[in-house]
């Protein structure tokens, strides 16, 4: 069989689905590997080295002659509509936000595995990318609130004077939010931490920041999320966060709920209740913004008494350290692939909790009930989905309740 490794044309996208290393697996298995001209050259990845690892090069990939297709971002409708019916797509697919490309992919007969929904059970961490690009995007906000902080993260003392350290809060404890709390206290900061989820405190605590606590009840969601909060939670929540927020020299918001716009924590009036110069970074920005104002890709400065507080929204947090996210974005592609692989072919076992759990559409039907709930709502009765009888085999059972993620992991 052969997989096709797309170069990715959204403005802005480094990342590429596979790296040499991840090449030589596949083709390990049996595979053989079709890479298109300057998939990887974004993220350090020269052809030259594609096919020293063994991959055929193609100047245009010809998506009708692959079997299986490998990418980052979601896949339009056109390009759906290039694939040839049978053939199989690995990638991330954002099916909240995709309707119209998952109900291309189901009346086009291709079978879908959205990395969003690899379940988050054990034997599936090496294949969870929402893991793994949100440790990268948690790294990635620190640094961006560094550079832009008028003063250092670090306690110094100094023959002037002692410089104390920064202040910086992090909202939202998932693997974004704990990357950033480790990384801001690499960097000498004095971290704190607040997450709705039980096991947030002491998480927070093992990474080596204060756990903020605001003495309300947990909100844990299936998956190791949070859930949506009630209007009247999220209120008080914010107001108990408000001191907290004014006391940070750098704010950094990391909740998202999968599927779902992401939650309102911070107003603009928490903002300008913060010191001149201070920064807060809006990992959230592209699902709807944790922070009211935030705008992805932009920094807005507002005003406050004295002079500006540093609005960050985040975009394509992952993307703009595409070398080591492609690294590991790649090996959870591979790793995904090798479990469906017999013998050199593809043939996914819908008894296996990863393979059902992943699978976006197979055979005409959008296997993954909320979405195929959502494209009924937004398309009427020609949803493509029906449960099957109680008497079906497994393989054709509907799978994993697991909501639909399209965006950054973290708790709210």
């Amino acid at each position: 069989m052969r997989v096709g490794i797309a170069r990715e044309r959204l403005e802005g996208e480094r990342r590429v689905a596979a790296t040499p290393e991840t090449v030589r697996q596949l083709i390990g298995l049996g595979l053989e590997v079709v890479v298109e001209q300057g998939a990887g050259e974004a993220s350090g990845h020269s052809d030259a080295s594609y096919a020293e690892a063994g991959a055929q090069p193609a100047v245009d990939l010809d998506l009708a002659s692959i079997d299986v297709l490998a990418h980052v971002r979601p896949l339009d409708p056109v390009t759906v509509g290039r694939l040839r019916r049978g053939a199989i797509t690995v990638g991330l697919a954002s099916p909240a936000s995709e309707l119209a490309t998952v109900r291309a992919l189901a009346e086009a007969g291709v079978t879908a595995f959205a990395l969003e929904l690899v379940p988050r059970i054990s034997r599936a961490q090496s294949m969870d990318a929402l893991t793994s690009q949100a440790l990268i995007a948690g790294y990635r906000c620190v640094l961006e609130a560094a550079m832009r902080l008028p003063r250092l993260f670090p306690l110094s003392m100094t023959a002037a004077g002692t410089i104390p350290p920064a202040r910086v809060l992090v909202l939202g404890a998932g693997v974004a939010g704990l990357q950033a709390i480790a990384t801001a206290k690499r960097l000498g900061a004095r971290v704190s931490a607040n997450d709705v989820r039980a096991a947030s405190a002491d998480e927070v605590r093992s990474m080596g920041g204060t756990f903020v606590s605001l003495d309300l009840d947990a909100a844990d969601a299936s998956g190791g999320y949070a859930r949506e909060l009630g209007a009247d939670r999220a209120e008080l929540q914010r107001r108990l966060l408000a001191p907290h927020v004014a006391e940070a020299d750098v704010l950094i918001t990391t909740a998202a709920i999968p599927g779902r716009r992401a939650p309102r924590l911070v107003t603009t009036d928490m903002v300008t209740a913060m010191r001149p110069g201070s920064v807060v970074v809006d990992l959230a920005a592209e699902s709807g913004g944790n922070v009211e104002g935030a705008i992805p890709g932009a920094d807005v400065r507002v005003p406050v008494h004295g002079g500006a507080v540093t609005l960050v929204g985040m975009k394509d947090a992952a993307s703009s350290m595409p070398s080591d996210a492609s690294r590991l974005y790649a090996k959870n592609v591979a790793n995904l692939i090798e479990l469906m692989t017999v013998d050199g072919e593809l043939l996914p076992d819908f008894d296996d909790e990863v393979v059902a759990g992943a699978a976006l559409t197979h055979a005409g039907m959008v296997r993954h009930e909320p979405t195929a709930e959502a494209l009924a709502e937004a398309s009427g009765p020609r949803a493509v989905y029906m449960p099957p009888p109680a008497s079906a085999p497994p393989e054709t059972s509907a799978t994993s309740a697991q909501p639909p993620a399209s965006g950054t992991e973290g708790g709210a």
